[in-house]
């Protein structure tokens, strides 16, 4: 998955503070929207490269590595564009009062492991039996 590289502050609750107050939620506004901003500068500076660097090859195996390269390339670019989708779908949910609360069981999920995926929705409890279900499935 790609990662955040600005880096940002990790949140510090006071005592006290209620979960998913108006300060938290705009804590990770900020975060998603940079990570998007971040991840659609990538794409977009993609596209200009490929563009860019086309090139045919009279060899056969420069012109394999180039269409290697860039397939691999497209490959990451589209694993970012769905990331984009989970991050609008996050924000959402931010807007619409249920984040931050795990889908599975409804509990918190937790500022730390927010901070560390911003887009996760289960608390760790319920992605661990996913996970552990999806080893027995692939079995």
């Amino acid at each position: 998955m790609a990662e955040i590289t600005k880096k940002f502050v990790p949140y510090e609750a006071t005592a006290n503070e209620e979960y998913m107050n108006d300060k938290q939620l705009a804590h990770f506004v900020a975060i998603l929207n940079e990570w998007k901003t971040e991840l659609s500068h990538d794409i977009d500076r993609t596209v200009h490269t490929m563009q860019d660097e086309v090139t045919t090859f009279a060899d056969p195996n420069d012109r394999a590595s180039q269409e290697s390269d860039m397939a691999l390339e497209l490959r990451n670019r589209d694993r970012e564009r769905k990331l984009i989708k989970k991050i609008e779908s996050t924000l959402r949910k931010i807007q619409e009062g249920e984040y931050g609360y795990c889908n599975g069981c409804g509990i918190e999920i937790g500022l730390k492991r927010l901070e560390a995926r911003p887009t996760a929705t289960l608390c760790i409890d319920c992605k661990t039996l996913d996970e552990i279900r999806e080893k027995q499935v692939a079995k």
